[in-house]
């Protein structure tokens, strides 16, 4: 088997590279939404506070 068999997965390439690819996007968004929605809380919460202490 050389790396061009390899590369074309028997003929189903586009199929199997096209899975790879969805399955990757799965887990890079697993790890930054929760990232990115924990940073907007942060700000949130900062931002409650900033106004807290202006009105009391």
């Amino acid at each position: 088997m050389n790396l061009r068999e390899f590369f074309s997965m028997g003929g189903y390439a586009f199929y199997v590279w096209t899975s790879y690819a969805l399955a990757l996007f799965v887990l890079i968004a697993n790890v930054w939404m929760p990232v990115r929605c924990q940073r907007q809380a942060l700000k949130t919460i900062a931002r409650k506070m900033r106004r807290a202490r202006r009105t009391s």
